[in-house]
């Protein structure tokens, strides 16, 4: 075994503390308003342990130092994108594009933009699957798409519109072929999001515990699968005001292992995961 191998074996191997795991769900809570359960703690190991070896550091308080000292910034939004980062993919949980198609795009009054924000997009697979109905359905008539999420890691990704192409099975063959390039030569085993699609998507990175940003009012606001990480008084600050951004009559749109039961009087339910503001 060489000395690199021991050194990287070594960290590889360095055990996360009860101590070293609470100041990392502290410090996210406060940045992120995100509840981390104990289950947790191998995430936490595992997605920072690369960057303790990147830094030949031999423990997580060492890190958690760096990253909370006063010329951290830069490693502390490394770390909040690592920690933060959920699952995501192309045209999740179906039923919502159904309800969007039958329900949300036929309320658009003429001569205004259609306008939708993605509040948790991740990666940018669920706005360019917005992306891809909306154009598929309104033609020539105007929509905007706002996309937001904490991470800026995942925003950059969002940003290039440039995916494993195995992500190709998750699109439907009729979006796929008009809205997707398949990568060749450099770029083989990619796909890559059409221009006109990115660039009808505004991407910006908002953190949801934060006032939202002066950006008008929107039809309709997709929520899904980030209040599952939220206590009830987070979930209650964040919904509210996501709906002050939502116009009477627009449409809430949250995970379906999620509820809005108990932390909003402003909305009704229409269908399992889906709420119109009254």
């Amino acid at each position: 075994m060489t000395a690199q191998t021991t050194d990287i074996s070594k960290f590889a191997a360095t055990v996360l503390q009860e101590h070293e795991f609470k100041q990392f769900r502290d410090l996210i809570y406060r940045i992120a308003g995100i509840s981390m359960s104990p289950a947790k703690k191998p995430l936490v190991t595992s997605r920072l342990a690369k960057r303790l070896r990147h830094y030949g550091l031999s423990s997580y308080g060492e890190y958690f130092g760096m990253i909370t000292a006063a010329d951290g910034k830069a490693e502390l939004q490394m770390a909040v994108d690592l920690l933060t980062t959920n699952e995501t993919h192309f045209f999740r949980e179906p039923k919502h594009f159904d309800f969007l198609r039958q329900h949300i795009l036929p309320t658009r009054q003429p001569g205004k933009p259609l306008r939708i924000w993605s509040a948790a997009c991740s990666s940018g697979e669920e706005p360019y699957s917005i992306a891809m109905q909306l154009d598929e359905v309104l033609g020539v008539a105007p929509w905007e798409i706002v996309a937001s999420d904490l991470s800026t890691r995942v925003l950059e990704t969002a940003r290039s519109g440039l995916y494993p192409i195995d992500r190709m099975l998750e699109i439907p063959p009729f979006y796929l072929s008009n809205y997707c390039l398949k990568g060749t030569g450099s770029q083989e085993g990619t796909l890559l999001i059409e221009r006109k699609l990115r660039e009808r998507v505004q991407f910006m990175q908002h953190n949801l515990t934060e006032a939202p940003p002066k950006l008008g009012e929107f039809d309709a606001i997709f929520l899904r699968n980030v209040m599952i990480y939220f206590d009830p008084d987070t979930k209650r600050q964040v919904v509210s005001r996501l709906l002050s951004r939502l116009r009477t009559g627009g449409y809430l749109l949250v995970g379906h292992s999620e509820t809005l039961n108990g932390i909003s009087e402003e909305v009704q339910l229409v269908q399992p995961a889906v709420y119109r503001k009254m």
